[in-house]
């Protein structure tokens, strides 16, 4: 399944440079909530792997957020990612 980097998780004085909120298309918290636990990939141009993990639900409108083992770079916001089916 497709899903896509919205921004990086933030405050207002600080950004958690592995945390990012990702859509994964869902309308609602409940229907969001099945993706907590699967992994996810993100892939560079250059064909370089970051995998992730979804933590947790974020807001009522169906983000999750994602931490990765290390951090994406900035160009990665608003690309796609790869959430894969058969972890949880």
């Amino acid at each position: 399944m497709k899903g896509r980097i919205v921004q990086f998780r933030r405050g207002r004085h600080r950004i958690k440079e592995r945390h990012y909120l990702i859509d994964v298309s869902m309308k609602t918290k409940e229907e969001a909530e099945k993706f907590v636990g699967k992994e996810v990939v993100w892939k560079s141009p250059g064909g370089k792997k970051i995998k992730g993990k979804i933590s947790s639900t974020h807001g009522n409108k169906g983000l999750v957020r994602a931490i990765f083992e290390k951090g994406l770079p900035g160009q990665a916001i608003t690309d796609e990612i790869e959430v894969m089916e058969g972890e949880k």
